[in-house]
């Protein structure tokens, strides 16, 4: 209490000491040289955090070192809000079991059907329940440059650690105008490359990433396009990650990737640790690929949604375009976790098929 009565003290000296402007001055000189009024500036009195700072300044180097990152879902409320008690324990249980990082917004995350208030908020909320045990990565990637700069100058404001980027989809650009776009969002803080070209309908070529990679800001790539690709990266000392979950042992242990940013963690977080961080295991790859090939077979995030669904993590609410499953495959998901084991996955009830009345679609939210 006497630390905040002397705060508010020392602004109200501060305020006192405020320049006034002087409208005689002003009309006296009018026909001389015009000087900008003095600013009112707040001398140094050791407030919190001032406008120059950053909440939770992260270095590229803190981000490169992640092997496990999740691309964590957005669940919602019938009512199509977002349901953060659920988002909250989903997010809680990837740090229990040993994710490293999320995505706040990515694909998986929905951040395409989020107004960017609603994106922002998220990272926001993110940063300030989890940004102490897990690394806050916020999709504020855009086909405009001007939204990318935007949302990423607010996305780094509320204290995110890194921003994810993706290069202009549908209006694509040329090579010049990618790095071009890059240039503009990089000097903001740690970044994420992230090419998928079956979304952008654009690859973004090495030679982008080889002239981005001399930002010191560039803390890797998250490749899709395959194993090759991702060893070439690696061969010249470019952090990658997997984008690809059914590649992505592989391209951690033959092919030199740091980790993986991963849908199906959302899943097994601790399995998808395992891949990650105790060697090379082709028995435990192959336990996961049915799932996983389950996971794809529709377009992220399709299966995951229905999947979090039924394993009773989140409600059965699905923002359009988005639609769950049909019941032949929700009954092969049942069966999938029987195989793997239903202590693998989060949550703690019993799978279940559901019925197709149990899902709710919402179309305005």
């Amino acid at each position: 209490m006497a630390a905040m009565m002397s705060y508010s003290v020392c602004l109200r000296e501060s305020t006192l000491q405020f320049p006034r402007p002087n409208c005689g001055d002003y009309y006296k000189r009018r026909g001389g040289k015009w000087r900008s009024p003095q600013a009112a500036v707040i001398p140094d009195l050791h407030l919190p955090m001032r406008s120059f700072e950053v909440k939770n300044r992260t270095s590229a180097e803190d981000i490169k070192s992640l092997r496990l990152i999740t691309a964590i879902k957005t669940p919602y409320l019938p009512d199509g809000r977002f349901d953060l008690e659920a988002y909250d324990a989903l997010v809680n249980m990837q740090i229990v079991n040993g994710a490293e990082g999320v995505i706040v917004g990515g694909t998986t995350g929905e951040g395409q059907l989020m107004s960017w208030d609603e994106h922002i908020m998220l990272i926001g909320h993110t940063v300030n329940c989890f940004g102490s045990s897990v690394k806050v990565i916020g999709n504020t990637g855009s086909n405009s440059t001007r939204e990318a700069i935007h949302a990423t100058e607010q996305g780094f404001a509320v204290g995110m650690h890194a921003a994810l980027h993706i290069n202009p989809y549908y209006g694509k650009t040329s090579v010049e105008g990618m790095v071009s776009h890059f240039d503009c969002v990089l000097p903001m803080g740690p970044t994420i490359i992230y090419n998928v070209p079956s979304r952008t309908g654009q690859d973004i070529p090495p030679r982008v990433i080889h002239t981005l990679a001399q930002s010191p800001n560039l803390a890797g790539v998250k490749e899709c396009v395959g194993n090759d690709r991702v060893e070439q990266y690696t061969d010249k000392g470019i952090v990658v990650w997997s984008g690809n979950d059914d590649q992505c042992h592989d391209a951690r242990w033959n092919h030199g990737a740091t980790g993986v940013i991963s849908v199906t963690s959302n899943l097994l977080p601790g399995l998808m640790r395992k891949l990650m961080f105790e060697g090379k295991n082709t028995e435990l790859n192959s336990k996961l690929l049915p799932l996983i090939d389950w996971l794809f077979r529709e377009p992220n995030p399709i299966a995951l949604n229905t999947a979090l669904a039924q394993l009773g993590v989140v409600r059965p609410v699905f923002r359009l375009p988005y639609v769950p499953l049909p019941l032949a495959k929700r009954i092969e998901f049942v069966n999938l976790v029987k195989k793997i084991g239903r202590e693998n996955f989060v949550g703690e009830k019993n799978v279940q098929v559901l019925d197709d009345d149990d899902f709710i679609l919402i179309s305005r939210y």
